[in-house]
């Protein structure tokens, strides 16, 4: 697919990226270069590595960048709860975050299948 940005997963995954920024502003200065950072390279890691596995001539290498993305994914929801415990995101603003997080997985899961499938 030489046009990643027509890709649903692709588009889903920048509105997290967005949502992530907006939110992180919110938290303490002193977690500019801790959770805040975490946070923002784990989520901005994951539509890159989507674009960047598209823009590769294999399957190999489109699975192994989704793979990647998946893992961010995962990094993410972890700094998600972390963030939650320690009372930076609210129970409300968590549980939006997070399902738009299980839905960016949901949808790369499913691709990754897809394209594992017509290897």
């Amino acid at each position: 697919m030489s046009n990643f940005r027509k890709l649903l997963v692709w588009q889903k995954a920048m509105l997290l990226t967005t949502k992530i920024y907006t939110d992180t502003k919110k938290f303490p200065k002193e977690e500019v270069f801790g959770l805040t950072s975490q946070l923002r390279r784990s989520t901005i890691s994951i539509p890159s590595n989507i674009a960047e596995g598209l823009g590769r001539d294999s399957n190999n290498e489109l699975i192994r960048f989704l793979n990647i993305a998946v893992g961010s994914l995962f990094e993410l929801q972890t700094q998600l709860e972390i963030a939650k415990n320690i009372s930076y995101l609210s129970e409300e603003k968590f549980n939006n975050l997070y399902e738009d997080s299980r839905e960016v997985e949901r949808m790369l899961i499913a691709f990754l299948k897809k394209i594992k499938g017509s290897n």
